[in-house]
């Protein structure tokens, strides 16, 4: 099973066979990798139902902690696209030379609408013991959607744009306003993501502004309009003294080697059903608790075969009382046939001429032979003897 959730089943199938000298089939390793997935995705959404209810304490986690959060697509059965929502979770941390940087790297992957994947992200923000940490920073891309994710989770948390957007953002404009016939230096997109990252998005907006002004647009007002509403997001310099990371470079990787790496391969097709399943195994090999999942998806697969065997004898007995009680009651209504009232002979005789006794004649269907043979006519037979 761990293989197949690192290669497609038929590679894991062969890989098996080379390794360890055991055949299976490509059905069987499907049916067990996604039978194993699908008892780890009940244990999880079991847990984020008690997190909810009772809420406990979070475990002990890092004082400084990073959350980011993006999409990506995954293709399935019948031809449509849906986004796979990825949570990256870290430590924050500087090393030796004073680089701020990310440790301790975890992931929580899920096909789910908005408002449900923030609550089914308990699981992994309440294990990395997100609430009880001092500082928390979102590096995000600034989609609405992420904005009700930090919201979930920690409302005080410090929202950043990611840098690599906002240049993105940049140069988009610098392109539409070229294409307007705008003439911009060589090295003007170099000297604008400069002056954002270090001295902030102040003088920087203002600039882009008035080329929008000039040379609009739909592409450099829509970029325009993108930037302006997260100017309080864009507040490089001040961030980057606190020791924050300003780019997502994690939750991109994080994409392509949880999500895409294993679904999103040349002509894979996956149903809805297996996506999540497939993903809770991803996130297990990944975050390095393969062995922890593994035993409690066996304990889960072993106490849902007691509950169906349990089940399966409760209707089978279930069935076995109804039968017993029918045919109870039948073999008691045989053996005890109804009394009739006595009744007087007047009576009788009365009910009789009322009601006769109807028996059926000789004439009746069922008392004729099927085959029958006309009768001899005696007429017919005495005027032959008289003519001869």
């Amino acid at each position: 099973m761990r293989l197949a959730s690192w290669m497609p089943f038929a590679q894991a199938q062969e890989l098996l066979e080379d390794l360890v000298g055991i055949q299976v089939s490509k059905a069987t390793a499907r049916r067990a990798t996604l039978t194993a997935g699908e008892a780890q995705l009940a244990v999880c959404e079991a847990e984020v139902e008690r997190l909810k209810q009772e809420v406990p304490q979070a475990p002990g986690g890092a004082d400084k902690q990073l959350l980011r959060a993006d999409g990506a697509f995954v293709h399935l059965v019948g031809g449509e696209w849906v986004e796979v929502k990825t949570l990256v979770m870290g430590e924050v941390t500087r090393t030796k030379r004073g680089e701020v940087c990310t440790q301790q790297i975890s992931s929580f992957s899920r096909l789910a609408e908005a408002e449900r994947f923030a609550e089914a992200a308990l699981v992994e923000t309440h294990r990395r013991g997100l609430e009880r940490a001092a500082e928390v920073c979102a590096v995000q891309d600034g989609a609405e959607w992420l904005q009700g994710l930090v919201d979930y989770h920690r409302a005080d948390a410090v929202r950043i744009l990611d840098f690599a957007h906002a240049a993105s953002a940049i140069s988009d404009i610098g392109e539409a306003v070229r294409a307007a016939g705008g003439r911009l230096p060589t090295s003007w997109l170099e000297g604008v993501l400069h002056r954002l990252k270090h001295q902030g998005p102040q003088r920087v907006l203002t600039h882009l502004a008035r080329l929008t002004a000039r040379y609009p647009s739909e592409a450099s007002q829509e970029k325009w309009t993108y930037l302006q509403k997260r100017e309080t997001h864009m507040q490089y310099p001040t961030y980057q003294q606190a020791g924050w990371p300003i780019g997502s470079g994690s939750v991109e990787s994080a994409n392509k080697g949880v999500v895409e790496a294993r679904l999103k391969g040349a002509g894979m097709r996956w149903g809805r059903q297996n996506v999540n399943p497939m993903l809770v195994l991803r996130n297990a090999v990944c975050n390095r608790q393969w062995h922890e999942t593994w035993a409690t998806s066996v304990v889960q697969r072993r106490a849902l075969r007691s509950t169906r065997r349990q089940e399966c004898s409760q209707q089978r007995l279930a069935l076995a009382f109804w039968t017993f009680v029918f045919w109870g009651a039948r073999e008691y209504r045989l053996s005890h046939p109804p009394v009739q009232a006595a009744t007087s002979p007047t009576t009788a005789e009365a009910s009789s001429a009322e009601h006769p006794t109807r028996r059926p004649s000789s004439g009746y269907s069922w008392r004729k032979p099927f085959l029958r043979r006309p009768p001899a006519s005696s007429v017919g037979s005495g005027e032959a003897c008289a003519k001869k």
